[in-house]
This record gives structure tokens, C-alpha cells and sequence, in this order.
């Protein structure tokens, strides 16, 4: 959502043949790195603060089998601190708490956000952003039986139409650009709009494509995206200025890329049933 396709690999090109309605993304990082020589730094069993929302599925969010926090974003950092001796610790964080870091307006108290969350020039000016590790598009989410309209320009036809956003995210912008602020209701987690949109109360979403496909695979037959793509955006970690885990990360994200790690992780979310 961030709230942003990699530089598209093997798996994903695979997946999207088999996969008619697969999301259009795939798992290496868009900007090549370098995989790291002579090994990754060693953090020395470091605890790092990981400030999630746990209500973006399929990044991370609390699994309703089990009642456990799940997602991309817990086995990528999971994997990342067992090569780079560190201990994840997840800190369920609103979203609002992580926009006003991003916008220079409160301090830190994660060392890593890490929420589906789109790198803009503006936000760059007060947090440092990891490699970008995903590429994705924004789209239409709507209900499964929805006929009445099949894109955005069909959508502003329909009388009294209402789409759903959460504030802070580039889905916001781009739902008041295309709609009107008049024709957008505010949620504060994406599971809300969802559910909105679920029980007719909203008409549509703007969504990460990727993000998308996780709700729909927690709805079967419920849900689906339309339309053409809407834009691209790239996500990324986001840090304080002048963190000195940012490189740690990135060589940790790029040697995962290299021998094929983030494909697994991607599949597993993205991709599979």
C-alpha cells in the first residue's frame, strides 16, 4: 500500500503463466545490489524493533486460525537476523505513528518499519529507505459480483459512489486525485476497508496490487481487482536518518536475492493458494 514490481524474476514470470489472476510483482529487489564478500556484519544478537501494523495482509497480520502474527514481512526479517545474528521483535505500531516519523514529525521508537510502505522523495527527506524489495502497481479492489463498472473512469459514473482509503498512504492520494475527497472515506487499517467494502458500505478501494491478492485469498470468491494498473511504486524498509542497521539490511537483502531466499519468501505469500 504503501504504501509500490522487482526487477521480475524467474519465479514470478513463472507464477504469473500458471496463475491467470496472479499479483503483478515479483521478489527481487528493483535497484541491483551487490551480494555482499567475505560475509554479511555480525550484529552480535542485537534486538531490532520492528514497527508493523499487523493489519496488512499479506505483509503481516494476525493469522484468524491461529491468532498469531504472520506475513511476509515476519519471515523476511526472520531469515535476515538469523544471517545477521539479530533478534526481530515485532512492535504492533499504528500507521499513523509510522507517517509521522515519515513526515518529521515525531521521533522513532522502532529501529525498522517495515509495512508495505512506498518510497516517495518526500519521505526520504526524513527517514533513510532500504533497497527497494518490491515492485508493485495500485488497482481497483471491489466485491467478486461487481458489474457495474470495470475501471476507475466507470467507477466515477455510479451514482453517489464512495471508495475507501487509509490516510498517510500513497492509496489515499491517489483515491482523492482520481475521486475526490468528497467520494473518499478514511479507514484506519486496511482490514477495515476491506471489511466495508465486504458488506456494501463502500464501493471500491484503491490497493497494492500484491495486497490485494492477499485479501482475496483470505475471501475466496468474495473479492477481485479491475482495471488497468494504476501506477507503480517501489517499497522499502523504512529507518531513522543515519540508522547504522541500513547496510547490515541491505547486504542481508541482497545475498537472500542472490541465492534465491526472496523468491521462497514471495512464493509463499504472494503466489501459493
Amino acid at each position: 500500500m504503501k504504501k509500490l514490481y522487482l526487477i521480475v524474476s524467474l519465479l514470478a514470470a513463472t507464477a504469473l503463466l500458471i496463475a491467470a489472476c496472479g499479483p503483478a510483482a515479483t521478489p527481487a529487489p528493483a535497484t541491483e545490489v551487490p551480494a555482499p564478500a567475505g560475509g554479511l556484519p555480525d550484529l552480535g544478537g542485537r534486538e531490532i524493533r520492528i514497527a508493523v501494523e499487523n493489519a496488512y495482509n499479506p505483509f503481516n497480520f494476525i493469522a484468524e486460525a491461529t491468532g498469531k502474527a504472520v506475513g511476509y514481512d515476519y519471515d523476511l526479517f526472520a531469515e535476515a537476523c538469523s544471517r545477521l545474528n539479530c533478534k526481530p521483535t515485532f512492535v504492533q505500531t499504528g500507521w499513523d505513528s509510522i507517517v509521522a516519523v515519515m513526515g518529521g514529525t515525531a521521533q522513532a521508537e522502532f529501529d525498522i518499519a517495515a509495512d508495505g510502505i512506498t518510497i516517495t522523495a518526500e519521505r526520504a527527506q526524513n527517514v533513510d529507505f532500504s533497497t527497494p524489495y518490491i515492485k508493485l502497481a495500485q488497482q481497483l479492489l471491489v466485491r467478486a459480483d461487481e458489474s457495474r463498472f470495470t475501471n476507475a473512469e466507470e467507477l466515477k459514473a455510479v451514482p453517489d459512489f464512495k471508495a475507501g482509503a487509509q490516510p498517510g498512504t500513497t492509496n489515499y492520494d491517489l483515491a482523492v486525485e482520481l475521486f475526490g475527497e468528497d467520494n473518499v472515506v478514511a479507514f484506519d487499517q486496511y482490514g477495515l476497508i476491506v471489511q466495508a467494502l465486504l458488506n456494501g458500505d463502500i464501493d471500491a478501494t484503491v490497493m497494492d496490487n500484491v495486497a490485494g491478492e492477499g485479501y482475496i485469498g483470505a475471501n475466496p470468491g468474495k473479492l477481485k481487482l479491475v482495471g488497468e494498473e494504476l501506477t507503480s511504486e517501489e517499497l522499502g524498509f523504512v529507518f531513522p536518518k543515519g540508522s547504522d542497521l541500513l547496510d547490515p539490511v541491505n547486504q542481508a537483502l541482497a545475498e537472500m536475492d542472490a541465492d534465491g531466499t526472496l523468491d521462497t519468501i514471495y512464493a509463499k505469500w504472494f503466489t501459493n493458494d
